[in-house]
């Protein structure tokens, strides 16, 4: 097995913190990039960048909050130039479905140098369990843009698992992975499945955009809500509304389904008033 790190950016967000977690228990050498990380790594501080990936051979990218942060594109062909100078051979990257600055990242990436897979992902279950709609989740609703719009949403565990072979069989390279759950699903689909699980209701209440953002902005300020709420308005318009087979094409199994995210995250505790 080699020796040298994989590099783990954003590694204390929803996917990073998987996919490290899964590295390490794998055998390989992981090096964590966060701010407060022993090695800390800001995309706002490129001057944090060479010490990241000094050594490293394959990186992991994700951008917070999204690809679609004004500048986001810009950092990202940034941080490629310097992996590539420092010898990176391979990055992986996390992309949004049907976002046209995600899109712009992915071509970025495509022409950086390093070999690449692109992973690119339907909204995630996790955003009702340890997100930003956690809180309304708590006191009964789903709010929700998109009125009847369907969303085939996926579990963040699938992500990690793909991310993960991506970064440790070399198969994937080159390999473009669009992820998505086994099912289309409403968001009043989504309510009653979590109903199911909790064993309490849950009330989908659709909204507008601009009360969209006012509940984001509650729980994660107006910086977060401003990316939360442009994605939400670009890509709840039906335009995903389909099924595709990066799951099965990379991992060779289904996905797993929105109910077993729901039974999982509901016996773990996470929607206790404490948690």
């Amino acid at each position: 097995m080699p020796t040298d790190p994989i590099l783990v950016i954003g590694a204390t967000g929803k996917t990073g913190s998987r996919v490290a977690a899964r590295l390490d228990a794998q055998g390989h050498a992981v090096r964590r990039a966060s701010r407060n990380a022993a090695i800390p790594f800001d995309w706002e501080a490129p001057e944090t960048w060479p010490a990241a990936l000094d050594g490293v051979r394959s990186a992991y990218v994700t951008y917070f909050p999204d690809l679609a942060f004004p500048g986001a594109v810009d950092r990202l062909g940034a941080l490629c130039r310097a992996a590539t100078v420092a010898g990176v051979e391979h990055l992986v990257l996390l992309s949004g479905r049907g976002e046209h600055h995600a899109r712009m990242g992915e071509d970025v990436v495509r022409r950086a140098g390093p070999a690449f897979t692109i992973v690119r992902a339907a909204w995630f279950a996790q955003n009702f369990s340890e997100g930003q709609l956690r809180a309304p989740i708590l006191s009964g609703v789903l709010p929700m843009p998109g009125g009847g719009v369907a969303e085939p949403i996926i579990d963040v565990e699938d992500i990690a698992d793909v991310v993960v072979a991506a970064l440790t069989e070399p198969r994937h390279r080159g390999q473009l992975y669009e992820v998505t759950g086994p099912r289309l699903m409403t968001f009043a689909d989504m309510a009653a499945d979590l109903s199911a699980a909790l064993g309490r209701p849950i009330r989908h209440e659709p909204i507008s955009f601009e009360d969209f953002h006012a509940t984001v902005a509650r729980a994660a300020g107006d910086f977060v809500a401003d990316v939360f709420t442009a994605i939400a308005r670009e890509t709840l318009d039906g335009r995903n509304a389909h099924l595709c087979d990066g799951v099965q094409r990379a991992l060779g199994r289904p996905p797993r389904d929105f109910a077993d995210f729901a039974r999982t995250a509901a016996k773990a505790g996470v929607w206790n008033q404490a948690a």
